[in-house]
């Protein structure tokens, strides 16, 4: 579990600053479509702003593996990259939206959440 929160504080964090920094061009990346509205852009900060805690939250927890606290932030990153591959998937295939980044960043959000699970499952043993 050591090296997926390891994984995880490293990519998550980057992507939460990005976000931050340049959320429109991340959306271009991803969707196809830049951020215009300040509502856009404030929503999408506001999205970096959690990843850099989630990131911070597995840097944190990457040398207590074995505790309860660890499998249950794995548990809930299980769900937020389930959760992150559908909501892409859903607006490449409802919404028509498509950029450069988009099925890379859906198949890696489900590989990561097959990871998060089979850790889970390991340590739960």
């Amino acid at each position: 579990m050591h090296t997926l929160l390891v994984v995880t504080a490293l990519l998550e964090g980057m992507t939460g600053l990005v976000l931050v920094a340049l959320p429109s061009r991340l959306a271009t990346l991803l969707l196809g479509s830049s951020l215009d509205a300040p509502a856009s852009l404030t929503l999408a900060r506001v999205a970096g702003v959690a990843l850099v805690a989630l990131a911070l939250a597995c840097w944190l927890t990457r040398r207590d593996a074995q505790s309860g606290a660890a499998r249950g932030l794995v548990a809930a990153m299980a769900l937020y990259h389930a959760g992150v591959a559908l909501v892409l998937a859903y607006a490449s295939i409802g919404f028509a939206l498509s950029g450069m980044g988009l099925w890379p960043t859906v198949l890696f959000h489900a590989a990561m959440t097959v990871w998060s699970l089979k850790a889970s499952q390991r340590e739960a043993r």
